[in-house]
């Protein structure tokens, strides 16, 4: 084996073969033959992801073309220390008014008076936030993975690598929400310095308020993790987390939010604002990408334009696609009172299917493209329980409630009929040729 290729025994078997393969035939490749396949694996996989395939992944979207060229701008090789008008580095007097638009834009579109950018991802918020209200060794209270809590708040993610204590926030499950009762009960015995709520699925918002007075009672800081919701609270048709009590809000800034990867934080704590920006600079991204915060003036462009209409037509289409789902065999996570969601995401249960990820890969072989969760039913050895559909991408690709009906019938002919997803792949490639131009983005 060459040198370069050193089995990796803590990685899973198949996975670690998977590489190895590959990186085995790469380095028997000529330097301009990698070029050129790689040229070509980004071509295949534009072609795939935005022209042939219905993506119902809850954690991706597309960008503007705008946003997209930014990204490629030269701008994004220059380091960036310090604050705009003041930089270590010199020549940066266009940079510094960027970063200053950005900030501008985003306090309006949040209504928030403090706004962190540069943090690379919604993890990576997320860490930034434990930094600024908590230290080593403190106690956290955050939902479980049934509760659709995310890993970075988990002992094996970013709360506990940073050696957080982490407790689970008491969920009513058949409400899919907070159990406030429960949860002042609990955060009296276990005093928590931070109470986060939300996570990796929000079918529908949570009792902030109630989060509030436990805080309160007890001494807490509040963080809402919007990493999937921050398009739809951008637009004003989810709950807004800042205005109901959050202490800090932290955020995927691509999801349903529609930019490029990265992360942010709002606050309206000056506090915290000031501990986030000393955590920022000098210590975790003294320097950052600015192309990214090019990008990001466009993506909040967009939502600062067509927000609220966006956030409408994700949460339609994920209503309709529920129900027709529903009707057509597949079985939907409900919720008695409130029906099936009231955002972009549906939950699909799946341990009828083999699991959700066994659903997702059968599924991806006709180009409908999702993943597994977990919820609050019983569980699948070795496997998700459920699986997550997200509205938001299709949404940007001009899909409306009625176009949900062929959506639905492409999963439930997979799942329910058991119809074949290779045969099945050339009608969904058929149907998406009729969605191939962006909405929602300024021209």
């Amino acid at each position: 084996m060459d040198k370069y290729n050193n089995f990796r025994d803590w990685v899973p078997e198949d996975t670690e073969h998977f590489i190895q393969q590959y990186a085995t035939k790469y380095q028997q490749m000529s330097f301009d033959e990698l070029e050129s396949k790689a040229f070509a694996l980004v071509d295949a996989h534009e072609q795939l992801m935005d022209q042939q395939s219905i993506v119902l992944y809850a954690g991706t979207n597309v960008i503007n073309p705008k946003a997209a060229k930014m990204l490629s701008s030269s701008i994004g090789n220059r380091a960036s220390l310090g604050y705009p008008g003041a930089k270590y580095n010199k020549g940066m007097e266009h940079a510094d008014q960027l970063e200053i638009m950005l900030m501008s834009l985003m306090r309006k579109l949040f209504d928030a008076k403090y706004v962190e950018y540069r943090v690379p991802s919604g993890s990576i918020a997320n860490l930034y936030a434990y930094m600024a209200t908590t230290k080593p060794g403190d106690k956290i209270m955050a939902f479980s993975d049934s509760a659709a809590g995310h890993v970075t708040h988990h002992a094996e993610g970013a709360a506990g690598l940073y050696g957080l204590e982490i407790h689970e926030v008491p969920f009513d499950f058949a409400n899919m929400d907070v159990d406030p009762e429960a949860l002042m009960i609990e955060a009296k015995k276990v005093r928590p310095k931070l109470i986060i709520v939300a996570g990796s699925m929000c079918l529908f918002p949570y009792s902030l308020g109630e989060v509030r007075k436990v805080a309160d009672e007890v001494g807490a800081w509040i963080l809402y993790d919007a990493a999937h919701m921050g398009g739809l609270i951008a637009g004003g048709e989810f709950q807004q987390p800042l205005k109901e009590g959050a202490d800090l809000m932290t955020g995927s800034t691509y999801k349903s939010f529609g930019g490029p990867p990265s992360g942010m934080i709002l606050s309206n704590s000056a506090e915290l604002a000031e501990r986030l920006d000393k955590i920022a600079f000098p210590g975790l991204t003294a320097n950052f990408d600015l192309s990214r915060v090019a990008a990001m003036i466009i993506a909040v462009l967009d939502l600062l334009t067509h927000g609220q209409e966006y956030a409408k037509m994700c949460i339609a289409n994920a209503q309709a696609l529920a129900e027709f789902l529903h009707s057509g065999g597949c079985e939907v996570f409900e919720v008695s009172g409130k029906g099936f969601t009231n955002s972009q995401h549906v939950a699909v249960p799946a341990a009828a299917y083999g699991g959700g990820d066994t659903a997702a890969k059968l599924l991806e072989k006709a180009n409908l493209l999702t993943s597994g969760i977990g919820l609050p039913l019983p569980s699948v050895p070795g496997d998700f329980n459920a699986m997550r559909l997200g509205t938001q991408e299709i949404t940007r690709w001009g899909m409306r409630p009625e176009d949900m009906e062929t959506v639905a019938d492409f999963f439930c002919r997979v799942l329910v009929q058991k119809e074949s997803p290779e045969k099945l792949k050339s009608e969904v490639i058929e149907f998406r040729k009729e969605y191939q131009k962006l909405h929602y983005i300024r021209a």
